[in-house]
């Protein structure tokens, strides 16, 4: 069966699933040909590449609401193998069966429209939808086989990526901060990174020197500074750590 052969495809990807990164640096690595200011101008640039990092933090801010409510084992980083101790139906998932992935699409969507063409958000959410549909539906198989009537009673009512914001259930769980600082940490790296790293590549094709603003050097000096503080406190301290979380 279809089905079959996708959840099969999609038990694979999820084990790969963060490096998906990389084949959105080979779409921009395209996308570069023909960079040009928008409408000419380095001013509306400015504007629409501050929207652009918006947005990729808006993505950002959705796993950050997603995983700041969350149980311990649930919505995980683990790449091996599936894991749910419990059936997530509050908070961000009362609207949307998948809010991690919606997070992750804005965050690149942000990123692929930086330098302004048609083609490049269009083959981003093709690849995407491509790669991603078949992760969820190995998800759900797993969490249909663990949770059987309750897991369908939610997934009926739920959409799988889209919103339907009318149906939103207040978190069973408070608010963790320290949950988000010890999972998002580099979630937030990568937007800084590529984002920056973008500003410094358009002014190299479309100048010819190497140069970054003073405004994105504090911005990428300051995005490493969190990543190397959080990673170490995760590592070396207990400082992160929360009952049930």
């Amino acid at each position: 069966m279809l089905t079959d052969e996708m959840t099969q495809q999609g038990r694979w990807l999820f084990r790969w699933r963060s490096y998906l990164p990389l084949t959105l640096l080979s779409l921009l690595a395209a996308s570069i040909i023909g960079l040009h200011w928008p409408f000419g101008s380095y001013l509306v640039h400015e504007y629409w590449e501050f929207g652009c990092l918006m947005l990729s933090f808006s993505g950002l801010a959705v796993r950050c609401a997603t995983v700041g409510y969350v149980p311990a084992g649930t919505s995980g980083r683990n790449t091996r193998t599936q894991l749910a101790q419990s059936l997530n139906t509050t908070g961000l998932y009362s609207v949307v069966r998948h809010p991690l992935y919606l997070g992750n699409y804005l965050i690149g969507l942000g990123i692929v429209l930086v330098w302004f063409n048609w083609w490049a958000p269009l083959i981003y959410t093709l690849l995407f939808w491509l790669y991603y549909e078949r992760i969820m539906v190995a998800e759900e198989r797993f969490l249909e086989e663990q949770f059987g009537d309750e897991f369908r009673q939610w997934a009926e009512s739920t959409p799988a990526f889209v919103p339907r914001l009318s149906q939103w259930r207040r978190p069973a769980l408070p608010f963790s901060p320290r949950t988000v600082l010890r999972r998002e940490y580099s979630a937030l790296l990568l937007i800084v990174l590529l984002h920056s790293g973008l500003e410094f590549a358009e002014h190299l094709w479309l100048e010819g020197r190497p140069t970054i603003g003073p405004e994105w050097f504090a911005f990428l000096l300051s995005g490493i500074v969190v990543y190397i503080v959080l990673r170490t406190l995760k590592r070396r301290t207990n400082v992160f750590q929360v009952a049930g979380r």
